[in-house]
């Protein structure tokens, strides 16, 4: 073992830890690269915690080190990347492992465009890596801060109805388990695994390579129009179809939507049109109006109003367009600290959902439905409005997928900024009301997302294959190393999975699941 790296980590830890750890790695030479007074805050500082350890890891034999540790001392091991969901997923008071060392390409396959890279690396440098080779990601979300494993692992989305999430383009996945072996899965390979970790929530293992099949690179044209609620509402089952991408945004107190569609053409680059709270000037404006509206809420929809005025005009129509690389086109400027509270319902139910929250917070809860007050909530626009098909894939099905198994899924996204990382009033009682109209309508909520008021039973009830999903996690990590406080919260601690997981531990209903390492042995 590295002197150096046994030093530092023996001068922060107990002779006991340090004398397991000196055991473990003595004769591999193996660094532990861990330190102590870390503040691990999400991106949007809605969450912090400070881990016991905060590790970073630069190769399979550390992450081994660091596995067997947690299990044989009974630490809880959360794996974290960009930190980019506002939720407590991420959070933990015990060790904290962070993969952005763990980021190079592993392999390549040219002829079917398939790229193995280490778990850590982000989309954004992934998207380098395809750049070079004149490769592209099919699809995208909002952002390309998240690593690879985190995106795949909350089941990140982009706006298409072409595509389903993003993990349907995952070929083969690596992964550690409890016990320190490391196993892939793919479509062929300990597929039960597979189904399980395409959508992992961090609880199955640590996911070391993701073998990831691109696209041929390719530019996107789009446009974006001003269009009236009720237009939209007339025109929306044939918004979707019109181009391979297409999301919206409703501006609730401004009576309007943006409807952005883009398509992939051969043309030249051509910029976009500039952004009035894009820049520097705006944005600051923007969150200053919003931040003197916590202390007046009645100023809201005259801010939203004003804001929406500056940002597009208030006449319908088209307000821009560009032709840029698809991860430019695909991808959106998040401004500043927010909530978001995503879910996803069936495709058909959007204007029934608009249509009552429209009711809703402008007061007429009779037409709504909803049995909350909105007497006193002035929310932030937009709400966002997002759609994938996933129903008519040949792949394998994450068992964890949020989308709507049997036809196309709309994804509405409430989200509420946090100017100056100050909370607005109401805000919890504004999410419980927008919960309610979801679970009325068979909604899912994004699992990285600010959801409320859902309880882990009421989690069971919207996953049919969460108890296979869950007998899966505790064949792979029988002792709890990945259970996390949040992982306790929203799932394991309701009483379905409190059944499954004793059935499991006596050794019952596996469903014949097993792990087969490269031997073609049981693991």
């Amino acid at each position: 073992m590295d002197p150096n790296a046994y030093s530092e980590f023996h001068a922060f830890t107990t002779p006991a830890i340090a004398a397991l750890s000196f055991d473990a790695a003595t004769s591999r030479h193996i660094p532990f690269r861990a330190r102590t007074r870390h503040r691990h805050a999400t991106w949007a500082r809605t969450h912090f915690s400070r881990p016991e350890l905060y590790l970073q890891p630069r190769s399979i034999p550390e992450l081994r080190l660091i596995v067997d540790l947690a299990r044989k001392l009974g630490k809880h091991v959360v794996v974290v990347g960009s930190g980019h969901s506002p939720s407590d997923l991420t959070c933990s008071a015990s060790w904290m492992v962070n993969l952005d060392e763990f980021h190079g390409v592993v392999a390549e396959e040219p002829e079917s465009r398939v790229i193995t890279v280490q778990a850590g690396m982000r989309l954004r440098d992934l998207i380098v890596e395809l750049e070079a080779r004149r490769w592209a990601m099919p699809n995208l979300g909002s952002i390309t801060d998240q690593s690879i494993a985190g995106a795949i692992a909350t089941s990140t989305h982009g706006s298409s109805l072409k595509h389903g999430i993003l993990s349907e383009s995952v070929v083969a996945l690596t992964i550690m388990l409890a016990n320190g072996k490391v196993v892939e899965c793919s479509r062929e390979r300990n597929v039960d695994l597979f189904c399980a970790a395409l959508v992992s929530l961090g609880a199955i293992g640590i996911v070391v390579h993701v073998a990831f099949r691109a696209v041929a690179e390719y530019k996107v044209r789009w446009e974006q129009e001003v269009v009236k609620l009720p237009r939209f509402l007339k025109s929306y089952d044939s918004v979707w179809d019109e181009s391979e991408f297409v999301r919206c945004w409703w501006f609730p107190y401004s009576e309007r939507t943006i409807v952005w569609h883009g398509k992939k053409v051969e043309e030249e680059i051509q910029s976009p049109p500039e952004s009035w709270y894009g820049a520097s000037f705006g944005r600051y404006t923007y969150e200053a109006l919003l931040y003197l509206a916590i202390w007046f809420p009645s100023t809201m929809p005259y801010v939203e109003r004003f804001v929406f005025k500056m940002q597009y005009g208030l006449e319908e129509g088209v307000k821009g367009s560009a032709v840029e690389n698809s991860h430019q086109a695909l991808t959106m400027d998040c401004l500043f600290s927010q909530f978001v509270n995503e879910w996803s319902i069936p495709l058909h139910k959007g204007p029934e959902a608009i249509t009552r929250l429209e009711h809703w917070l402008n007061g007429r809860s009779e037409l709504s439905g909803i049995p909350i007050s909105s007497a006193g909530i002035f929310v932030h626009a937009p709400i966002e409005v997002r759609v994938t098909d996933s129903s008519t894939s040949s792949n394998p099905r994450a068992y964890l997928d949020q989308s709507i198994a049997d036809g196309p899924t709309l994804y509405l996204n409430a989200t509420l900024y946090r100017p100056f990382l100050r909370n607005i009033p109401e805000w919890r009682r504004y999410y419980e009301a927008f919960e309610y109209l979801m679970k009325d309508l068979g909604g899912k909520p994004h699992w990285a997302k600010n959801f409320v008021t859902p309880t882990a039973d009421d989690v069971w009830s919207m996953y049919p294959d969460m108890e296979k999903w869950v007998r899966i996690r505790e064949k792979c990590d029988p002792t709890g190393v990945f259970v996390g406080d949040w992982l306790k919260r929203c799932i394991l601690d309701g009483q379905e999975a409190k059944r499954a997981v004793a059935e499991e531990k006596a050794g019952e209903g596996d469903g014949g699941f097993v792990v087969v390492g490269d031997d073609g042995q049981e693991i």
